[in-house]
């Protein structure tokens, strides 16, 4: 009789580590649920292609088409935290843009959302100093349209959901309207951008402050 509930009492132990172990798991994986900011984006999940093409995305790329096409720029930046001061690191930017046609051409075995976005997209990730480059070619407007030209982007940071930026906007831009620019969110910060010859390459910075007018992010 003894022996039997010797074992029982095992048994309630082994139970009581089982249970500590479940709660402390189901909290860890509430804990790192991601946070949904930035409200409705139906197609923000195409920040997430990169895995599937087994993408390991670095601070420095070149959308597809910089060499074939003109004129050729350059945009840098840094991403900062919500104080705009301190660097943010690991932060996924997706960048996608229309060719010289003013179409989101795709390539002929489109991966992901490469059949609605084009083939003209990159992944950057940032380190440390949370800083950004990327090469590209000057998009034209959508045809029969008086959009102005723009650069879509899109960020993931760790702890949320992929969420959109306003967009990379030409201060050159005859369509770039102050209707426009008044009009537009401040996503991230002003998305205008005023390009300079450095170097033999038309040059820009933006920068870049994460949850800064964006939803639901506080």
């Amino acid at each position: 009789m003894m022996l039997v509930r010797n074992e029982i009492k095992i048994m309630n132990i082994y139970l009581n580590v089982f249970l500590i172990i479940l709660l402390l798991n189901v909290s860890s994986c509430k804990g790192q649920t991601e946070r949904n900011v930035g409200g409705p984006c139906e197609d923000c999940e195409a920040l997430l292609d990169y895995k599937k093409l087994n993408i390991k995305p670095n601070a420095i790329d070149t959308i597809p088409g910089f060499l074939k096409n003109d004129p050729k720029i350059k945009i840098t930046g840094t991403v900062f935290q919500k104080d705009g001061k301190t660097p943010a690191s690991d932060v996924v930017l997706y960048i996608y843009q229309v060719d010289r046609k003013g179409i989101y051409q795709s390539s002929n075995q489109p991966i992901g959302w490469e059949k609605r976005h084009g083939q003209h997209r990159t992944w950057l990730k940032t380190g440390n100093d949370g800083k950004y480059i990327f090469y590209t070619f000057r998009p034209a407007s959508y045809p029969t349209s008086n959009e102005p030209e723009h650069i879509h982007i899109y960020v993931k940071e760790p702890n949320t959901v992929p969420y959109y930026l306003s967009n990379y906007l030409f201060e050159s831009d005859p369509l770039l309207i102050d209707k426009i620019k008044q009009s537009d969110k401040n996503r991230g910060g002003s998305g205008v951008i005023q390009l300079e010859m450095k170097n033999d390459i038309l040059t820009a910075n933006r920068d870049i402050v994460l949850g800064l007018n964006i939803p639901n992010y506080d």
